[in-house]
């Protein structure tokens, strides 16, 4: 985990129960994240993922055969948990590298919890029973939504170079933006107030992640507080992501897990 990154400060403040489980998940995750980049070769991304594919059958099964798997099987709450959910995670980044996109939007939140919302429910079961199931359901989808939408914002122009279109296609057509809109070096004024109204949408699920989270909860997942103070802090930032402010980050990552525990 880069040092400065929202899961890196999350990774350090967190419960020491949940620190291995997380390892691992942010592990698998930055494997994925890589595959969906649009500078990874289509056909490449396509085969790795394949495999990947195959490979959480075999976690899932007990015969995990990558050092990622077999840390995560080593866990000592590995034979309680089921594994399933990461095959739809892979899932989900094999239709992104394909192009496929959300024809409606409530697609999103489907999508986002089946990439980063559910597995990041498993790391909090592989460290412990959890109490309200719910409450971390709510909560991890929640932070996914947001994370998926800033991502999203962040990252569309570059998208659209590679013929994928990361938002909603009825909220495109509501909103009057086309395929030449999103590949324009400065956003035009109908995609820029489209792109305002998303900005808000993620701020939103980012409150809604820290209010979803039941209050005796917060200190043994405080790491889902960090992961979501951080990410609204750095959504209303007007720093470049590949320049976090690491000093006020890591201010912000420390009060927030000391008021949670």
């Amino acid at each position: 985990m880069p040092p400065g990154t929202a899961r890196y400060w999350s990774w350090l403040f967190a419960a020491a129960e949940l620190r291995a489980p997380l390892l691992g998940i942010y592990a698998l995750g930055a494997e994925w994240q890589a595959l969906t980049d649009p500078a990874t070769e289509i056909s490449v991304a396509h085969l790795k993922l394949a495999w990947w594919q195959d490979e959480m059958r075999r976690l899932a099964a007990g015969s995990a055969v990558h050092p990622i798997c077999v840390y995560l099987t080593a866990l000592p709450r590995a034979a309680a948990v089921d594994f399933t959910p990461l095959a739809a995670a892979v899932a989900a980044a094999a239709a992104q590298v394909s192009g496929a996109p959300l024809e409606r939007s409530a697609d999103l939140e489907p999508q986002s919890r089946a990439l980063w919302g559910d597995p990041m429910a498993l790391a909090s079961r592989l460290a412990a029973d959890v109490r309200d199931e719910a409450g971390l359901r709510d909560c991890t989808s929640a932070l996914a939504a947001a994370r998926y939408l800033s991502n999203a914002i962040r990252d569309y122009r570059r998208e659209a170079q590679a013929g994928r279109v990361p938002f909603a296609i009825d909220e495109l057509m509501a909103a009057g933006v086309d395929n030449d809109d999103l590949a324009a070096d400065s956003p035009p004024p109908r995609l820029q107030s489209y792109l305002d109204g998303l900005r808000k949408r993620a701020a939103q699920y980012f409150e809604t992640a820290a209010q979803m989270l039941p209050r005796a909860q917060r200190a043994g997942q405080r790491h889902l507080l960090v992961l979501a103070a951080l990410g609204l802090a750095r959504l209303n930032s007007l720093a470049p992501p590949s320049k976090p402010r690491r000093l006020k980050d890591l201010l912000l990552a420390w009060t927030t897990a000391r008021r949670a525990h």
